[in-house]
């Protein structure tokens, strides 16, 4: 059954452009001419999806609109000139390798290029393997392999979880901090919300930390109207992360560029926390020492009740769990997840938001496909690429 909705101009333009259209949405650069002819060749079979794979053949597709797609999602000014890095690698890699997009943030795996380009090694502690990629103008479409990350970072397989513990995250989202960050970015990147819209205050705040202030400038109702409708959910689902870092000499190295994740495997203790749980969770203890104390990396969604059951949680799944892959596995899962992933990538080829009561259904319906094709990443590009192609 078809999940796509064809505008009318489309349906009106001729073949050959109805081809260069839906190469350029999706690629963004010119198609050659046997390209064009190929793509028109099979929309003129009624094979629209087939078409825009044939546009996705493209290097362009990977080395540009896959790059700039996924880049922004690695830094916190969402920039998406930012490098080549181990995060977009991974999302390139990927899709196009057509893995199950919710393992972006559970997989142990990282994509890096092949052996026989001479790279830099991967290196925990610099981007140069990623920034040589770049530099010599490689062809992504086949330059990269996938190695599991936790060969690479040193991780235990249990505690990878995709591009939440790839270098490029921890720089951006594990850097000094609380950790919260982590958490925000995840839910702006892959739930397409900040924390702002998911404030609730009807919920539990029991598990809110020690460096919350009560009473902020002395005033407590701004801590129960403002402050605990934000923390009463982030701060459980933050502790996913209560045994990662990114370590580096501040002053030697103030930007971190040579920083590097650390993770507090079993048998390692924090000497300020007496556990595995790294010292920035028990930071700024005395603005309310009746608050939370972190002493695991135990998290729960608070956020399956109440307003934010919008969200569309799995119900098989148990909505708590320990440490940063099992948090992945919660939020991959989700209804969110897959809907944000469609609007993005209505964004970035039809060149603007949703819009109108037709821009909506289609989003519902190629959700329902994403879901329904094993969460391909590339099959949503063709999708809407196909009901785009006429705008």
């Amino acid at each position: 059954m078809s999940l796509l909705l064809f505008p009318v101009a489309a349906l009106e333009a001729s073949t050959l452009d109805q081809a260069k259209r839906l190469h350029d949405r999706i690629v963004g650069t010119p198609a050659s001419a046997k390209t064009l002819n190929d793509i028109a060749q099979l929309l003129d079979n009624g094979q629209p999806i087939e078409a825009a794979y044939k546009a996705m053949e493209s290097a362009h597709f990977y080395t540009t609109t896959l790059k700039l797609f996924s880049t922004p999602w690695t830094n916190e000014d969402q920039d998406i000139f930012a490098p080549l890095n181990d995060y977009s690698a991974t999302i390139i890699g990927m899709v196009r390798d057509d893995i199950d997009f919710r393992q972006i943030l559970q997989a142990d795996m990282t994509y890096v290029g092949e052996d026989a380009l001479g790279l830099p090694n991967y290196n925990t502690h610099n981007n140069d393997h990623y920034q040589a990629l770049e530099d010599n103008f490689t062809n992504l479409a086949d330059a990269l392999v996938s190695r599991a990350q936790s060969s690479l970072n040193g991780l235990p397989s249990n505690a990878t979880a995709g591009v939440l513990t790839s270098r490029a995250a921890a720089k951006a989202f594990f850097n000094l901090g609380t950790n919260r960050s982590m958490l925000r970015f995840t839910f702006i990147n892959h739930m397409c919300s900040d924390l702002e819209p998911l404030k609730d205050n009807t919920l539990s705040p029991d598990r809110i930390r020690q460096d919350v202030s009560r009473s902020p400038g002395g005033d407590s109702r701004l801590f129960s109207n403002n402050c605990a409708g934000c923390h009463t959910g982030l701060d459980p689902l933050a502790q996913a992360f209560a045994y990662f870092d990114y370590q580096f000499d501040e002053n030697t190295d103030p930007t971190g560029q040579t920083g590097a994740i650390s993770y507090n495997a079993t048998g390692t203790i924090d000497a300020k926390t007496s556990t595995r749980v790294k010292a920035k969770y028990h930071s700024n203890a005395a603005h309310f020492p009746l608050g939370y104390i972190t002493r695991n990396d135990q998290w729960q969604n608070y956020w399956r009740e109440g307003v934010n059951q919008k969200l569309g949680w799995d119900p098989t799944l148990p909505g708590k769990g320990t440490g940063i892959k099992s948090f992945g596995q919660e939020i991959a899962n989700s209804e969110a997840f897959a809907q944000c992933q469609v609007k993005k990538v209505f964004k970035n080829v039809c060149l603007r938001n949703a819009e109108s009561a037709a821009d909506i259904t289609q989003i519902q319906l190629t959700t329902d496909s994403f879901k329904q094709n094993s969460y391909q990443l590339k099959r949503i590009f063709a999708e809407i690429g196909i009901y785009c192609m006429g705008d």
